[in-house]
């Protein structure tokens, strides 16, 4: 299973990578909301783990952008940001994401939501 993961906090980043790495998945990283888009349609990964707050594109608008994409609406976006308000969270629903997570997070919990939203045990 291949997970985008775009996070322009390269720490954040790494622990993501290490948790999903360890939990079998194959990684791509994005440092940026336009690096993610790009490479979203380019390799069609299984889920997408997207940060709100990145720079060039925030992560609303990579979903949004990806929900506009018929090959790509149907992939999960799990964001997994700092901003933690309602209307926050209610902001990234609404740009199509499948489920949030706020950081900081539980490493084994949020590789059981990743598996858990690929339908992977």
């Amino acid at each position: 299973m291949k997970v985008l993961v775009a996070d322009d906090e390269k720490d954040i980043r790494r622990l993501v990578v290490f948790t999903l790495e360890r939990a079998g998945f194959e990684i791509v990283e994005a440092v940026d909301g336009q690096e993610a888009l790009q490479l979203a349609t380019e390799i069609h990964p299984d889920i997408i783990l997207l940060d709100v707050m990145m720079p060039y594109m925030d992560g609303y608008e990579v979903c949004k952008k990806l929900r506009d994409i018929p090959e790509m609406k149907d992939i999960p976006v799990l964001f997994l940001s700092a901003k933690a308000q309602n209307y926050e969270i209610g902001e990234g629903m609404d740009a199509g994401a499948t489920d949030y997570v706020i950081k900081p997070f539980i490493p084994r919990e949020l590789a059981a939501k990743v598996k858990s939203l690929v339908g992977m045990k």
